[in-house]
């Protein structure tokens, strides 16, 4: 049975103590409800040496209402802790929510936190909820970073059970390769809790808090890789057994008798997948092999996305159907239609009378001639109309056939309706590792057309390549559709912006271009950029990639050079 490593404990544990003052709930920092952030006197509330616990520094008074660099419109306040306080709040310039953490310019944390900060901005990897600001001002430091109001903390998914395994699987899969991506950085979370790991409305998983969270909390660590990876192990241990791995209490878990040790997930609950339990033990028990398997443990993130790759695929389960209710026969299929229905009596079956045909009379016989003279009438009225009907057909048939038209020959007349396609997740796509905005991409579908996603400027064009070969963004559909067309509205005009659209397996932001389907192109010199396929597409993610962008004067954001930047983007089917 393998010996439980005290690295993770110390980043991983926070179940805390006593409930924070701040009054908010049902919000976090990214905008997913959670339970209240508990103050704590441990090691992890004060930094793994336990020597930078501040004495003096206080939470700024600050209150709702109060305005950042006369644009973040403080909201509400979600966390307050060890000296600094997270807030819930409106960047009334872009009229999007966000998440800011703040704290006093002479905290001992400051420098830590605004370091951390600007570096995981500079990742720009859309896997790790995004850093949009890190300002020192006003004796103030506050970091502003996005707020997810369709995403789900594991915490509150972990709060009815453990996951389906196809979402255990997933969840590994993709949170190991953002921190695996993370760490070739330079970059590491120390902190990677199931408050840390959110699931969108699309199915993506999102990191909160990567570099930053430790910062704020002085956690630091010789072997960061080491931590991240046992921290993805105890996840993995969470979501397969509703237990937490360690002898304490935490995030709603309950944790491990301390008299067993650590035992492998499918020795807690029956019917865990064997491979991922295996892959759970690699991963936390990092000085020796597993209780099943004499595995090599995983170390570093890197590692355990190699094992996850080696394992069988898990694909997700089959939808189930309703069976439909049993079919209900009819009398007549049951045979007793046109039966006489017997009534018993003391008698026995009662008799019915015999009732005579009403044509055998003589006014019947009259009638039947009547009736028959009357049909053969109409019958040669009915012949005569149609042959003349065929005659008139046949004379106007030369004229009438120059009249028909390609529309009618194609379609057979029929007018095939538009549909809009709704966006339910985007991402910006950068196969290089070099992205642009990635924080903006959500502005190029808010229905505002004054907010944009943009590109940098560049010295050479309209054609990028060969210093870049493009710039783009993929969208998620939500589910396949037949797309068929793409509106796109730009914010600079001039000679000249091309765009072609791909269709995706995924959302991945580095998925190389061959492994797509090409769509279609256009080019235009204007705001507006009209892309048509020929015939419709089925895919549920769409790539717009943009290879030429036109010369334009230098503004606020960027110097004068070739540039871009979408405002608006409308798919239909």
């Amino acid at each position: 049975m393998a010996e439980r490593s005290t690295a993770a404990v110390d980043v991983a544990d926070n179940s805390g103590d006593e409930p924070l003052t701040a009054k908010a709930d049902q919000s976090t920092a990214d905008g997913v409800a959670q339970k209240r952030e508990r103050d704590t006197d441990s090691e992890e509330a004060q930094g793994s040496g336990g020597t930078e616990r501040p004495g003096k520094a206080s939470p700024p008074e600050l209150h709702s209402g109060h305005k950042l660099a006369r644009r973040y419109r403080l909201e509400e306040c979600v966390t307050r802790l060890d000296g600094f306080s997270s807030w819930r709040a409106v960047d009334e310039k872009l009229r999007r929510a966000v998440g800011v953490h703040l704290l006093p310019a002479d905290h001992p944390r400051a420098r830590s936190v605004l370091a951390a900060a600007r570096s995981s901005a500079l990742l720009g990897d859309p896997r790790f909820v995004q850093v949009l600001d890190a300002v020192e001002e006003n004796d103030l430091v506050y970091v502003v970073h996005e707020w997810l109001p369709d995403a789900t903390e594991l915490t509150t998914l972990l709060a009815s059970g453990p996951l389906e395994v196809h979402d255990v699987y997933q969840m590994a899969s993709q949170v190991s390769q953002a921190m695996a991506a993370a760490h070739r950085e330079g970059l590491a979370h120390l902190r990677l809790t199931p408050g840390a790991v959110l699931r969108t409305s699309s199915g993506q998983w999102r990191i909160r808090g990567l570099a930053v969270n430790a910062a704020l909390r002085g956690i630091t660590s010789e072997t960061p890789q080491r931590t991240d990876t046992e921290a993805i192990g105890a996840l993995l241990y969470a979501t397969l057994t509703h237990r937490w791995p360690y002898d304490n209490d935490a995030y709603g878990l309950s944790g491990l008798p301390k008299d067993i040790g650590l035992i492998a997930p499918d020795q807690v609950r029956a019917g865990v997948h064997r491979g991922l339990s295996e892959l759970t033990m690699r991963a936390l028990a990092n000085d020796g092999a597993t209780a099943s398997r004499h595995e090599t443990p995983c170390t570093t993130p890197e590692e355990l996305v190699r094992a996850i790759n080696e394992m069988p695929r898990i694909r997700p389960p089959e939808p189930e159907f309703t069976a439909p209710p049993e079919y209900q026969r009819t009398s007549y299929q049951q045979g007793t239609y046109g039966r006489q229905t017997s009534h018993l009596g003391m008698g026995g079956p009662s008799s019915v009378p015999t009732l005579p045909s009403p044509l055998q009379s003589r006014t019947g016989t009259a009638l039947k001639w009547a009736v028959s003279a009357l049909l053969i009438a109409a019958l040669g009225l009915g012949s005569w109309q149609l042959a003349d009907a065929l005659m008139e057909q046949g004379k106007s048939e030369d004229t009438n056939r120059t009249q028909t038209t390609d529309t009618d020959d194609k379609s057979g007349g029929k007018v095939q309706a538009v549909k809009p396609l709704t966006i339910q997740d985007s991402a910006e796509y950068y196969p290089d590792g070099k992205p642009q905005h990635a924080g903006d991409v959500k502005l190029t579908y808010d229905k505002d057309s004054s907010t944009y996603w943009r590109t940098y400027s560049y010295k050479g064009g309209p054609v990028l390549a060969p210093f870049k070969q493009g710039v783009g963004i993929v969208y998620d559909l939500g589910s396949t559709q037949n797309l068929s067309a793409a509106s796109i509205g730009l914010y600079y005009s001039g000679d000249h912006t091309t765009a072609t659209l791909y269709a995706a397996d995924s959302l991945s932001s580095s998925a190389p271009l061959t492994s797509m389907a090409k769509i279609a192109t256009a080019t235009t010199t204007g705001t507006g950029l009209k892309i048509s396929v020929k015939k419709p597409v089925e895919t549920r993610y769409v790539v717009l990639w943009l290879t030429a962008v036109p010369q334009a004067p230098a503004d606020e954001f960027s110097g004068s050079g070739y540039k871009q930047a979408i405002t608006d983007v409308k798919f239909t089917g």
